[in-house]
């Protein structure tokens, strides 16, 4: 009777686990992360009672936990890769309502200014049209300020996320590294801790929320995690502290790298944070966020050096040729802080060249004998040739000038348009020093005999030369004899260019031959003669002294709007700017589409993952009502087990 009270007594316990644990399953029901568990029983060894073998009862072998390490590594990655599109997507459209705002944007200030150029140019005499042009341009460079601040905030807001995730992930990566002592420790028998398992996974769910890693199993149930292409960030009972620091070459820009128990800090490169919130973060402000500042800066840095080159070749109503009408704009140069200290090596950029410029960043290294300039969208390298300098070296119309004594291995970062649309100002304030006027004059005399006739003439960056510029009028005579034109000035040359064809006439050339309709030009001066003329007929060409209603170079100034001068001549100002405010947008939709997609792979690995891992109330109710009647039933075999040998002990 004992072996069958036994029986009975081991499917009791039995039940008793069963129903311990679908009741746990049915409690923590909505406990995240979760994984429904069972208790698993085997029957006990069996006894030879001569007839056969008979059994003694069952046991409990292990509360098993219904896990696919498949399924919750699916997911996990989805949900980094979720996160990582949530966190791009509302940075990005900060950026993208700011510049595509109708009223707020940057196009709106630039149709008002070239307005302001037109009105000016319309009524050149007018006091009131030139303060209006320079109230427009006012408005402009407070506008290019504005947004320019606003990507700052928006950038510095970046910054602070960066540097609460790695708090975050220092955090999961402390917790992770104590819960795996604790796991370690409590499966040394071979047996596993369950719930502990669910916590620590949970905690690499929120962690990989935060930036995507690759998990790696240990010894004893333990884990090591890794981030990137394999940089540790808990191995065993070991976590490794990450921490931001300002990067070398820019303070303003926050940089990720692991943080010794010295407090020595050594940066990480950028692409190895990937995944999760923080990986979304490094992707915008490495990709849209740069592109939008830069872009910016590009139309700022743009109009102020090709409107100033304009502007300087014309004359005020002071009759002097005209200032810088816009503040000159200096490209940021952030010196590598881990440079040697000994080196006294500076770098200065300033923007000469619109055309020219691009949106890049560049990196300039001295590697013991040279200066480099590396151009970081594409890698094209420029040497600084000759060094020790001269004069400043051009590339991609930045104007580079080095000077002091370097050491091997000195590093700058030139961002030529990084802080141009914040450094963007009118450098004048008087009205009467708008340059709307050209600096020459020309005339063909009324006693002229032929029907020939003189255009009005312009001037290019040459006449800014010294010795150049017009201090009396030129006399030009026509010969019939010969068929030429002379009295050019002496020491300079003279081109002229017929249907694209230039000759040019060395410096002291007699007589120059005369044909109609040729561009005619010598130290910056430009023009043309048109008709027939007659024997000594003569041309003039010199300064211009009554040009307060003059406006040629107004016009020119007011024709810069529609010209394709950036991107090498091939784009305007508005063009520009609206390629920029394009590429925003296009970036913002496809974080849309790309976190639509996300959101459904999300759901669709968590159906599966709770397929296997995910509590089942009906079934669990069905489970219990099962273990309820065993554990009755068991209880009814005691009884009997009970009775029957209370029949033996009342036998006589």
């Amino acid at each position: 009777m004992s072996s069958l009270l036994s029986i009975g007594k081991s499917g009791l316990l039995a039940a008793q686990v069963g129903l311990s644990t679908t009741g746990n399953n049915i409690t923590n029901a909505g406990v995240v992360g979760y994984s429904r568990q069972a208790a698993i029983q085997s029957d006990t060894a069996t006894l030879d009672q001569g007839f056969g073998f008979v059994g003694t009862g069952t046991e409990v072998t292990a509360v098993r936990r219904y896990y696919d390490n498949f399924l919750a590594v699916q997911l996990r990655n989805a949900e980094s890769n979720q996160a990582s599109l949530d966190a791009y997507t509302k940075q990005i459209s900060q950026i993208d309502n700011l510049l595509a705002d109708p009223t707020a944007g940057l196009s709106p200030a630039l149709q008002d200014f070239f307005n302001g150029v037109q009105d000016a140019t319309s009524n050149p005499a007018s006091a009131a049209s030139r303060q209006a042009m320079l109230s427009t341009a006012s408005s402009l460079a407070s506008r290019f300020q504005g947004l320019s601040a606003r990507l700052s905030e928006i950038a510095s807001g970046v910054n602070g996320q960066i540097t609460s995730n790695v708090g975050e992930i220092n955090s999961y990566a402390t917790q992770l590294a104590a819960i795996n002592k604790t796991i370690a420790g409590l499966s040394t028998d071979g047996k596993a801790p369950n719930d502990m398992l669910d916590h620590r996974d949970q905690m690499l769910t929120e962690l990989n929320k935060l930036i995507k890693t690759t998990v790696i199993p240990g010894d004893n149930n333990t884990l090591t995690v890794e981030f990137g292409t394999g940089q540790p960030l808990v191995v065993g009972g070991t976590a490794f502290q990450l921490a931001t620091s300002n990067s070398p070459t820019d303070a303003s820009r926050v940089t990720v790298g692991y943080q010794s128990d010295s407090g020595v800090f050594s940066a990480l490169p950028e692409s190895v944070l990937s995944g999760g919130q923080l990986g979304g973060l490094v992707s915008f402000r490495n990709g849209a966020m740069d592109r939008a500042q830069n872009s910016l800066g590009q139309v700022a840095a743009g109009l102020a050096v090709s409107f100033n080159a304009q502007h300087v070749l014309g004359q005020d109503q002071n009759g002097a040729l005209g200032t810088a009408f816009f503040n000159p704009i200096k490209a940021y140069v952030g010196v590598n802080s881990h440079n040697s200290p000994v080196s006294t090596a500076d770098v200065s950029a300033v923007v000469s060249d619109a055309s020219k410029l691009t949106a890049s960043d560049y990196s300039v290294d001295y590697d013991g004998t040279n200066f480099n300039v590396t151009r970081l969208s594409d890698g094209q390298i420029t040497q600084i040739n000759p060094y020790p300098q001269t004069v400043p070296q051009t590339i991609d119309g930045v104007d580079y000038t080095v000077t002091g004594a370097p050491v091997s291995k000195d590093n700058f970062l030139v961002r030529p348009t990084y802080t141009a649309a914040d450094q963007f100002s009118v450098a004048i304030s008087d009205r009467s020093k708008i340059a709307l006027a050209a600096p020459i004059a020309t005339a063909a005399p009324t006693a002229n005999a032929g029907n020939a006739k003189i255009s009005a003439g312009t001037v290019d960056v040459n006449y800014l030369t010294p010795g150049n510029a017009l201090a009396a009028p030129v006399t030009l005579s026509f010969d019939k004899a010969t068929g030429s034109l002379s009295g050019f000035p002496p020491a300079q040359d003279v081109t002229v260019t017929v249907n694209g064809v230039a000759t040019v006439y060395p410096a002291g050339t007699p007589t120059v031959p005369y044909t109609d309709g040729a561009a005619i030009s010598f130290g910056g001066v430009n023009f043309s003669i048109s008709g027939t003329p007659a024997d000594l007929d003569t041309f003039t060409i010199g300064p211009n002294v009554s040009g307060v209603g003059d406006s040629r170079n107004g016009a020119l100034l007011a024709g810069l709007q529609t010209k394709n001068i950036l991107d090498n001549g091939n784009a305007t100002y508005q063009t520009t700017y609206a390629q920029m405010v394009n590429f925003v947008g296009n970036k913002a939709r496809e974080a849309q589409i790309s976190g639509s997609a996300a959101d459904a792979a999300v759901a669709q690995a968590t159906a599966q993952q709770q397929s296997v891992s995910g509590v089942n109330l009906d079934e669990e109710a069905a489970n219990l009502l099962r273990y309820q009647q065993a554990y009755q039933a068991s209880g009814k075999v005691m009884q009997v087990a009970s009775t029957l040998f209370d029949v033996l002990l009342n036998l006589r």
